[in-house]
């Protein structure tokens, strides 16, 4: 089991925290000492999951805030905030995500949701809190991909998937943008002579509520092999499926652009994994970003 290092005095933000691996990932900084900021959609699921961390941790400092990464203005009240509060942020784990939603859906801001949830609204955040991290020592922005990721490609023909929609595609595509981002990130902190370090992990098969919240939203279910293969492929909880995070996040070890998952693919331990091809792009990346950019209306702040 991976150890988190000594985090006291340390302030960190953690997405999607009221279950899953971003709750275990929240529970285990607290535990080690980090103040935690449950950024969370719906607030009273991230009161019980602080209920829960306490339990686990008595006098972990947690709180909770709310944050929909399928809103543009509710990431720019959140990160505002922040700001404003004038403390340094030390570590981001964008972790939040929705996975294989059966019909096309879109954001607040008409985004389709899995590319605005996964990808452009992290982008979005990521970007308005720099001023917080970079004014931390040693900051570092953990970015979670996954194994899709992989198989996947950006169709900038069709980014939003309005010509042709495929819950699996979709998701796939949200998460190599993730990993487009966490590479461009790393490659602008090392240009700009940032202290930041920008880092992706995924978790493999990690059995989460995400592998049944998206496919259930709106009246939809997963279909027949997906269930089945939910049922034989090999998994791990959640307390071992975070240690990607974790160690992204934590370990001495993590590099700037590295990328950590677990040792055999889908199941155990933490170990640094190659990029995709497509991940290593660095032209795709910088390319992914200035749309962004253009989308969200978000940019590097001077």
């Amino acid at each position: 089991m991976y150890q988190v290092p000594d985090q006291q005095g340390k302030l960190a933000v953690v997405t999607g925290a009221n279950s899953g691996t971003g709750e275990e990932a929240a529970a285990r900084l607290a535990g080690a000492g980090a103040e935690v900021i449950l950024a969370v959609r719906t607030p009273a699921k991230g009161e019980q999951a602080k209920t829960e961390i306490r339990a686990a941790h008595p006098g972990a400092r947690v709180q909770v805030r709310r944050l929909d990464l399928a809103d543009l203005s509710s990431v720019q009240d959140f990160a505002e905030s922040l700001v404003a509060a004038g403390r340094p942020l030390d570590l981001l784990l964008n972790n939040a995500g929705v996975m294989n939603v059966p019909q096309r859906t879109v954001t607040a801001d008409g985004f389709e949701l899995q590319l605005g949830s996964n990808f452009l609204g992290p982008f979005a955040l990521t970007n308005r809190l720099l001023p917080a991290l970079l004014a931390a020592p040693a900051p570092r922005v953990v970015t979670m991909s996954s194994g899709t990721a992989n198989r996947a490609r950006i169709d900038f023909a069709d980014l939003q998937s309005t010509r042709a929609y495929s819950p699996t595609r979709a998701y796939a595509q949200s998460k190599l943008a993730d990993m487009l981002l966490m590479v461009h990130l790393a490659e602008l902190a090392a240009r700009r002579g940032w202290s930041l370090l920008s880092t992706g992990a995924h978790p493999g098969y990690t059995r989460t509520n995400l592998t049944t919240s998206g496919p259930t939203l709106n009246g939809g279910r997963p279909g027949l092999l997906e269930s089945i293969l939910y049922k034989i492929v090999p998994s791990q909880g959640p307390a071992q499926g975070t240690e990607p995070l974790l160690f992204a996040a934590t370990s001495r070890a993590a590099t700037a652009g590295g990328y950590y998952g677990p040792r055999w693919g889908l199941v155990g331990p933490a170990k640094q994994v190659a990029l995709p091809r497509s991940g290593r792009d660095a032209a795709l990346a910088a390319r992914l970003w200035a749309e962004a950019e253009r989308l969200t209306g978000v940019t590097v702040p001077a």
